[in-house]
């Protein structure tokens, strides 16, 4: 009983009051703010500076495998040559691979059109090269064969015909 705050004080029904007035505009205000769209704060401006530590992730360029030889790398390294036709790439082991490089052209259809007959031209010249050997050997064979007389030592010689050829007569003046 003598513990009790109302017993030691007189009983004020004002002050509880202002406690429950504040208390209920505090949650006024909490409504309010929770039914109000949520707005991002504005950005202020800031400068921000940023100084990165360089990065050796590029591409060198050398004049041999020697020069890609004597580079230290920290990680895998690609070396050019001058005229970026071959192409070296170096690890952190020292093992080197080497590339060949080729430029790709691209082609129209015209140009494809041009390579085509191209082909098709060497492909006929190779028929051609190939009918004209098969010719003269079958033409020196047949010479030889239907050749009705041989002059050696100066006698004169008659040989035998071949069957599958036609007989042609020759003088001595077209021998």
């Amino acid at each position: 009983m003598y513990n009790n705050p109302y017993f030691n004080n007189v009983y004020n029904p004002q002050a509880n009051l202002d406690k429950i007035n504040e208390q209920i505009s505090q949650l006024e205000k909490m409504r309010q703010q929770m039914q109000q769209p949520v707005q991002t704060p504005q950005p202020t401006n800031l400068t921000q500076n940023f100084q990165l530590a360089p990065t050796n992730h590029t591409m060198k360029f050398v004049n041999t495998i020697d020069d890609v030889n004597k580079e230290i790398v920290y990680y895998d390294t690609p070396f050019f040559s001058k005229d970026m036709t071959v192409m070296w790439i170096k690890n952190t082991k020292g093992d080197i691979k080497s590339y060949e490089l080729n430029e790709i052209v691209p082609k129209d259809a015209k140009d494809m059109q041009i390579e085509y007959l191209q082909a098709q031209i060497e492909e006929l010249r190779g028929k051609i090269e190939n009918d004209a050997d098969v010719k003269n050997v079958n033409t020196k064979q047949n010479a030889t064969d239907t050749a009705e007389y041989v002059e050696t030592d100066g006698t004169t010689i008659e040989k035998a015909e071949s069957t599958s050829v036609s007989k042609v007569s020759r003088s001595k003046k077209e021998q």
